[in-house]
């Protein structure tokens, strides 16, 4: 896939760039809307882990894999795989990582730290 445009400069966003991840933030009313570049080779338990000092990632992530693959495990084991496009709900307390030679796109909506509850992605 031409990820070219996908990849462009997004108005009024705020560009952050941690453990090899390139995350675009713009606040739409009470929540945010988030591209988020997962590079080939990104795995949460390599790459972020010991930046955020959790054994595994505590945010919920809702949106659309506009490009790429991605799988998550959560700690019970359950691995799910995601392959674009598709929409995701991952709940909390997983690890994850991109699958083959294309980075993973995300488009992510949250409520920072009211997403998990007002988007009901408790797991259980």
């Amino acid at each position: 896939m031409n990820t070219t445009t996908l990849l462009g400069p997004m108005k009024g966003a705020v560009r952050r760039e941690i453990g090899g991840v390139t995350v675009d933030v713009v606040q739409t009313g009470n929540a945010r809307v988030k591209r988020i570049v997962y590079p080939p080779g990104f795995r949460w338990s390599k790459n972020l882990k010991e930046i955020v000092g959790t054994e595994l990632c505590t945010h919920a992530h809702v949106g659309f894999l506009a490009s790429g693959e991605f799988d998550i495990q959560y700690a019970d084991g359950t691995v799910e795989k995601f392959v674009a496009p598709q929409a995701i709900a991952i709940a909390p307390g997983h690890d994850g990582w991109v699958v083959g030679t294309e980075p993973a796109i995300l488009i992510e909506f949250d409520f920072e730290g009211e997403t998990v509850e007002r988007l009901g992605l408790k797991r259980g």
